[in-house]
């Protein structure tokens, strides 16, 4: 698939790393929220390995402060343009504010990662103009209040019902389905079970035919599991990576690149050895 000039092979896992230019993300809130320190760390996770740079200035962690459009912009766009500027990577915008997208185009971006999957005002129709990949993900509910007691009658079904209402929806505004990136959002509204299901349901999500985006670095699931603190959560970060892989997701998102990239190096190594 290009990404705004860069050809990333898809059919074999490929990295993304993260850089949040936030104060207040869940993991690493205010590491990387100067240009200097977010460039830097853009720089470390192309040296390990990454296919994508996914930079996001709005955090959506449970409880999160909600951001204006302009400090989103005055966050996200000098780090796309430097990024863009010095290193060669696909770069991920991970935003649902239509001006966020359309000025991160014009600065280089190469996907829109959009966790509200292009519901907010504006935002179906300036995906479409910038002519670039969308990342639609689902989310139960939204970031302030959405792991207050989620429920669902079928986690898969629902999930599926959504990201395919959300695909029509994409097509109609005029994103060609070959653009399009699906992901389930493990931890968006989800309970333990509920993203232990999906993450079972993997091959069936991706049996719709698109490519699929999995992001469960690092978070509260794995510390539910193995009673570890964020900054412990390295080895089930690996282990949930592994088995998307297995699985057949094409871009995992991760804090921790090096470390995931051997990890997919595995995957891909059995893949080929049985012609998958």
């Amino acid at each position: 698939m290009d990404f705004a000039g860069h050809t990333v092979d898809l059919s074999q896992p490929q990295v993304m790393g993260v850089v949040n230019v936030t104060p207040d993300s869940f993991s690493d809130g205010g590491q990387f929220n100067r240009l200097d320190t977010a460039l830097a760390q853009a720089e470390r996770l192309v040296r390990e390995g990454a296919a994508f740079i996914d930079v996001g200035g709005e955090s959506t962690r449970p409880g999160a402060a909600e951001v204006t459009v302009q400090e989103e912009l005055d966050r996200v766009c000098s780090v796309v343009e430097a990024i863009h500027e010095r290193l060669d990577v696909a770069i991920s915008v991970d935003t649902s504010t239509p001006e966020v997208i359309v000025h991160t185009a014009r600065l280089g971006a190469g996907l829109i990662n959009d966790v509200r999957a292009l519901q907010r005002e504006g935002a179906l129709d300036a995906a479409a103009t910038t002519g670039l990949p969308v990342c639609l993900m689902h989310m139960q509910g939204q970031p302030g209040t959405m792991q207050r007691r989620p429920q669902y009658d079928s986690v898969k079904a629902e999930v599926t019902a959504f990201l395919m209402a959300r695909v029509a929806a994409a097509k109609d505004a005029g994103i060609p389905s070959e653009k399009l990136i699906l992901d389930p959002g493990f931890g968006f509204g989800k309970s333990l079970e509920h993203n232990l299901q999906l993450l079972d349901a993997l091959e069936q999500l991706g049996a719709l035919g698109y490519p699929l985006l999995v992001g469960m670095s690092r978070k509260s699931m794995l510390g539910e599991i193995t009673g570890r603190d964020v900054s412990e959560r390295l080895p089930a970060s690996l282990a949930v990576a592994t088995i998307a892989a297995m699985k057949g997701a094409a871009i995992l998102r991760v804090h921790d690149v090096k470390e995931t990239v051997d990890a997919v190096k595995v995957v891909a190594a059995l893949r080929v050895l049985f012609n998958e």
